[in-house]
């Protein structure tokens, strides 16, 4: 386990980022940042140890904004963590379900507990972040108003949870990635071990096969491949890569050695221990 005393996270005081982060680092001072960029900045002018970046969400999928920055954010993954999103109806003191007429909430929170709400004929109203509409609903001060956040949004802002595990399905996983400026010092021999890294390709015909074929003759499992726009433009390929092994490993090396005939750029990102998540 790696040990920070700060961590930066986007959004407001209460988000699941933030608890996430807490999980991990329950020591740690937690810092908010109003957007993603802000949060790697903290990390690299030395504000904060770390950032708690959301990758991907089991219902959601992907977040393309983090996927968008990671690779020219300067900072390597030292660690993920996978975070087991409950949504909780928050009011302010004293309030019932039956007192709400309207809950407030980002989008996706508002998505994830849609049956929930027309179930109690409740308004639905879309607020830019989770803990940010906990924080609203505490100045509004009115027991009309409800929240779709976090615990701790409800801690923070002295809420009521009206009901806990608020959300239509129970399988409503966040994966984080913890960044840090420098890259984890894994040895070679330790198990269960991920490497994450970006590759750019070179404009031939099935080039992706080709940068892959050595992962398969190799015995090397690539457990997350994602592709996306190049900054340069639409006609540059870059995608994102997660598979299983160190770097170092001489399976992997070889792979790594055969890719590299087909790309124009390969950029290791992170190399750093398996969750116990993943065993569930």
């Amino acid at each position: 386990m790696i040990k920070v005393d700060s961590f930066s996270f986007q959004g407001v005081n209460g988000a699941y980022s933030e608890q996430a982060g807490k999980n991990i680092f329950p020591n740690a001072t937690s810092i908010p940042c109003a957007t993603f960029e802000d949060m790697f900045e903290h990390v690299r002018s030395g504000k904060s140890e770390a950032a708690m970046v959301p990758i991907e969400n089991s219902l959601a999928g992907r977040v393309a904004d983090t996927q968008r920055l990671i690779p020219d954010s300067d900072l390597k993954i030292t660690y993920e963590y996978f975070h087991e999103v409950n949504h909780n109806l928050l009011g302010i003191r004293g309030a019932k379900i039956s007192d709400i007429k309207r809950i407030r909430s980002h989008e996706q929170g508002i998505a994830q507990c849609r049956n929930k709400i027309l179930k109690l004929d409740k308004q639905m109203i879309v607020e830019a972040d989770t803990a940010g509409s906990a924080k609203l609903i505490s100045e509004l001060n009115n027991i009309e108003d409800g929240a779709i956040a976090s615990e701790l949004a409800a801690d923070i802002y002295d809420l009521d949870i009206l009901e806990k595990n608020f959300q239509d399905t129970q399988n409503n996983v966040t994966r984080f990635l913890v960044m840090q400026k420098n890259l984890s010092d894994i040895n070679l021999e330790t198990k269960d071990i991920l490497t994450t890294l970006v590759f750019t390709v070179r404009s031939i015909p099935a080039v992706l096969y080709k940068c892959l074929g050595g992962f398969a003759s190799n015995g090397v499992n690539i457990t997350k491949l994602e592709s996306y726009i190049h900054p340069q433009g639409f006609d540059v390929a870059q995608f994102y890569i997660d598979f299983e092994g160190h770097p170092e490993n001489t399976s992997v090396k070889l792979a790594l050695e055969e890719m590299k005939f087909f790309c124009k750029k390969i950029e290791i990102l992170g190399v750093y221990e398996k969750s116990s998540f993943r065993k569930k």
